[in-house]
């Protein structure tokens, strides 16, 4: 299948796969509620369109926030820790630890994520492979605004910019 699509056309409906199911769903849904069958039927075409909706909201903040897996390095995140393994420079941090999330853009228009712990920086390109699962890790933070997140990634504005500060440390007690 691979050979019948360009590869640019494979990496678009791979980075929109979510959302397209969602809007399949919908339609499903649309088709089986507007046919004659009964209540049961027109009830269960609605849970399916609400169920497209419910999944197509973080499907749509997941697609804008992915921008290609090209770059150098490759991400992991397992178990609240987010691992970098770049061809220079790499690093581990949990996000437990995590005490500002940044991006920055230089004048390469290469744009990174900057972590930062009282103890170490840890720089990730936003475009390296398996950067993606870090919406997910980043949507766990407290307090985090996720649009702001993609409306970064997304921007061309050169220079760094703070996205989220914990605002207090965790303790066992209060």
């Amino acid at each position: 299948m691979s050979g019948f699509f360009r590869p640019e056309a494979m990496a678009a409906l791979s980075r929109w796969r979510e959302v397209i199911a969602a809007c399949i769903v919908a339609a499903l849904g649309l088709w089986i509620a507007t046919r004659p069958g009964g209540m049961v039927m027109t009830g269960f075409g609605y849970v399916l369109i609400a169920i497209a909706a419910i999944i197509l909201v973080p499907a749509l903040r997941r697609a804008r926030f992915f921008t290609g897996s090209d770059g150098p390095g490759v991400v992991k995140v397992d178990e609240g820790r987010i691992l970098y393994m770049g061809p220079v420079t790499g690093g581990s941090m949990a996000l437990d630890d995590l005490k500002v999330l940044s991006v920055r853009r230089d004048g390469n228009d290469q744009t990174t994520w900057v972590l930062a712990d009282p103890s170490q920086l840890l720089v990730i390109p936003v475009d390296a492979a398996g950067a993606d699962a870090l919406f997910d890790a980043f949507s766990a933070l407290p307090g985090v605004n996720i649009d702001r997140l993609i409306q970064a990634v997304q921007s061309r504005t050169k220079g760094s910019q703070r996205l989220w500060v914990r605002d207090h440390p965790l303790a066992l007690t209060p």
